[in-house]
């Protein structure tokens, strides 16, 4: 009778050492899975912020590009006004060659024609180049500007 108990014992602690190690077994095969899960994850949310990243790097500079361009047009304008002004003052004016710099701007105007005044002013900012053309009419002491358009 004592041999039968400790036979139904032993099979009791044999089955018990069994369910601990399957379950051991069980709970590290997960925890491989957790693993590779929350490593495919990550590779996930790196992916996503490394895009986020370059699309905020890229229009960073677009609009740092678009803000130049569109600082090299004002700055061409500024030059035919100037130049248009200057026409007003001294009908003779010619220009040819003159200079100016606004903040990081470079301007250089030129005046040509007799009757019919050519205005050109080019304006230039880092690599970004803008030309304004204008036709003005100098009759009677009245100037008249007959087209405006970037060239």
């Amino acid at each position: 009778m004592q041999n039968s108990k400790l036979q139904f014992k032993t099979q009791k602690f044999k089955k018990s050492l069994h369910f601990a190690l399957c379950t051991l077994h069980s709970w590290r095969s997960q925890a491989g899975q957790a693993l590779i899960t929350l490593l495919f994850f990550m590779i996930i949310a790196i992916t996503i912020t490394a895009a986020a990243t370059t699309v905020t790097m890229v229009n960073s500079l677009s609009t740092s590009s678009l803000e130049q361009a569109n600082a090299a047009y004002s700055a061409s304008e500024a030059g035919a006004e100037n130049a248009l002004l200057r026409l007003l003052r001294d009908p003779n004016y010619t220009g040819i060659g003159d200079t100016a710099s606004i903040d990081q701007a470079s301007i250089v105007v030129q005046v040509t024609g007799t009757n019919i005044k050519i205005a050109t002013s080019t304006a230039q900012i880092g690599n970004f180049i803008r030309k304004i053309q204008v036709q003005a009419d100098y009759t009677n002491n009245i100037l008249t500007v007959l087209s405006w358009k970037e060239i």
